[in-house]
C-alpha cells in the first residue's frame, strides 16, 4: 500500500476511527486501526467488540493512490503521529518486514504492523428502511435523557437508554432508578414491527460527539444484537444491552392533587444557588414549601450553615406542600427542558415529582422525593 494524503484530511476520519479503540481491552488487535486502500478511497475500521466505526475517505481527497492494500497499526501511535505532524502532505507507505513507513519532508516515522487477518471482521450490513432522524434531533434527544443513566453496572440494563418504536412514535426512555427521563417523537412513517432495545448510554454519547453538523441525517439499523448508525462517511456499529428494560408508563401519573407554574429561570436559579449548601453524602437534599404565592426553598449544611430562596408561583388550587428532593437531579431535569415555563406536578409528599414543559408534553421528568418531613 502507498499513498499521499493532507494531514488535515487523515485526521480528521482518525479523529473518529480513534473512538473505536478501548484502552481497557486486553486483546492486542483490539487497539488497532485497520487501513483498507481501494481504487474508491480510504476505509479506516476500528472495534473493540462493543462498538465499531468504520470511516471512508473519498478518492478524491487523496492526493496520490500509488498502490492499494491494507495493514493493521497501533491506532494510538498513528493517531498521535498524525495529529502532531504538520498541515502538509504525508507520505504512508507499507515497507518490507510488516513495517509502515510515515514521512514529510522533515519528519521519518517507522511503525511495526500486526497481523492483517488477526483484525475482526465487522459485520456492518444495513436494513433497506431505516429510521432516519436529523442529526440536531437525535442529539437533542439524548441529550434530554441520557443524564437519567445509572452509572452502577449491577444493573446493566439501566446504564443504557430504552429505545422504543411503536407505530410512528419514537422515545427514549433513561432512568437510574431515582428518577427518569422520557422523551417521545412522532416520525414521518410507521415502522413495520415495534423496537425494543436499549442501547449502552457510553455507546450513544459517542455517536453524538461525532455528530459534527446540524443539518446531515442519520440512518438508525436495528437488529435484535447491534445498532448501526449511518452518516456523512461514517458507519457506527453499537452492541446492545441484553435484558428486559423496566416498564415504566405506570410511573407516570394521569392526574395530579396540585400542579404549579414556574418561571424556569427563577427556580434553575434558585435551587442552583440553594445547593450550595448541601452536600453528596445527603444526596445533595433541598427542602421546598409551597404558600398562596411563593415557594420556599432551603437548605443547609449545620456546620457550615443554611440558605433561604424565594420564588413566585401560580398553582391549580389553594393546596400546598412540603417536599424534599435532590438539587442535582432537579437541576439536570430543568436543563433537559430548558424551556421559559415550567410545571410541577405533585401527588404529596411521598409521591414522585413530575416536571414538564408547560407547552410541550414530549419530553418528562420524574424524580423521586427524599423524605425529611
Amino acid at each position: 500500500m502507498k499513498i499521499k494524503i493532507k494531514q488535515n484530511i487523515l485526521l480528521d476520519s482518525l479523529n473518529n476511527s480513534i473512538r473505536g479503540i478501548s484502552n481497557k481491552n486486553l486483546i492486542p488487535i483490539l487497539h488497532c486501526i485497520k487501513f483498507d486502500l481501494t481504487k474508491e478511497g480510504l476505509y479506516l475500521e476500528s472495534t473493540d467488540n462493543e462498538i465499531a466505526i468504520k470511516t471512508f475517505i473519498n478518492k478524491n481527497l487523496i492526493d496520490e493512490i500509488e498502490e492499494t492494500g491494507s495493514f493493521v497499526v497501533s491506532g494510538k501511535y498513528i493517531y498521535e503521529i498524525i495529529k502532531k505532524l504538520p498541515n502538509t502532505i504525508i507520505n504512508i507507505e507499507e515497507a518490507v518486514d510488516s513495517k509502515l513507513s510515515i514521512y514529510t519532508d522533515n519528519s521519518s516515522f517507522n511503525l511495526n504492523l500486526n497481523n492483517l487477518h488477526d483484525f475482526p471482521q465487522l459485520d456492518l450490513d444495513q436494513i433497506k428502511n431505516p429510521i432516519v432522524l436529523k442529526n440536531e434531533v437525535l442529539k437533542t434527544l439524548v441529550n434530554q435523557t441520557a443524564f437519567a443513566t445509572s452509572t452502577q453496572e449491577s444493573r446493566p440494563v439501566l446504564t443504557g437508554i430504552n429505545f422504543v418504536v411503536e407505530d410512528d412514535v419514537l422515545e427514549f426512555i433513561a432512568t437510574d432508578s431515582y428518577r427518569l427521563s422520557k422523551r417521545k417523537l412522532k416520525l414521518k412513517e410507521n415502522v413495520e414491527e415495534k423496537i425494543n432495545m436499549i442501547i449502552p448510554t457510553k455507546n450513544i454519547l459517542e455517536l453524538t460527539r461525532m455528530l459534527n453538523t446540524e443539518d446531515g441525517d442519520v440512518e438508525i439499523h436495528t437488529f435484535s444484537n447491534k445498532v448501526i448508525f449511518k452518516f456523512d462517511n461514517i458507519i457506527m456499529m453499537s452492541r446492545l444491552i441484553s435484558g428486559t428494560y423496566p416498564d415504566v408508563s405506570k410511573l407516570i401519573p394521569n392526574s395530579f392533587s396540585l400542579i404549579l407554574d414556574v418561571n424556569y429561570n427563577d427556580i434553575y436559579r434558585a435551587i442552583d444557588r440553594a445547593s450550595l449548601l448541601t452536600n453528596e453524602s445527603d444526596k445533595n437534599t433541598i427542602k421546598f414549601e409551597t404558600t398562596d404565592l411563593e415557594a420556599k426553598i432551603f437548605s443547609n449544611i449545620p456546620e457550615i450553615g443554611n440558605v433561604e430562596e424565594n420564588i413566585n408561583i401560580n398553582k391549580n388550587n389553594n393546596d400546598n406542600i412540603k417536599i424534599a428532593f435532590s438539587s442535582k437531579y432537579m437541576l439536570e431535569a430543568l436543563k433537559a427542558i430548558d424551556s421559559e415555563n415550567i410545571e410541577l406536578l405533585f401527588n404529596g409528599e411521598i409521591k414522585p415529582i413530575i416536571v414538564k414543559n408547560k407547552d410541550d408534553d414530549s419530553l418528562t421528568q420524574l424524580i423521586l422525593p427524599i423524605r425529611t418531613y
